[in-house]
């Protein structure tokens, strides 16, 4: 079990900013898992892995793959406080599934 979360590099975040945009999309995608997959990625240590995404356009791109896919996941968007303007779209998070099937939708893109 295993979660990924993309985040996008166009957009200068800084680090506490990039920090909480991808909490937010953890716990949101959690929260959309089945009660099953959260109890067993709890128990296996909660396993992330933070990745790299162009834009907002490949963001989509891959919630549409993990939504046919069955998958739990979430689409953050910036309340606008600080750094960017509202509704500003950040990171996905993808996840908690197993290894291979969110590998099936973010097995192609690079470390963070």
């Amino acid at each position: 079990m295993k979660q990924a979360i993309v985040a996008r590099t166009d957009l200068s975040m800084g680090v506490g900013k990039l920090a909480a945009q991808v909490a937010h999309a953890s716990l949101q995608a959690y929260e959309d898992a089945p009660t099953a997959d959260q109890r067993a990625w709890k128990q296996e240590g909660q396993k992330k892995i933070v990745l790299k995404g162009e834009d907002d356009d490949q963001l989509f791109a891959l919630a549409e793959a993990a939504e046919r896919g069955g998958l739990p996941h979430a689409i953050v968007r910036d309340a606008g406080h600080t750094q960017l303007e509202p509704g500003t779209v950040t990171t996905l998070a993808v996840g908690p599934a197993a290894d291979t099937a969110v590998d099936e939708v973010t097995g192609d893109l690079a470390l963070y």
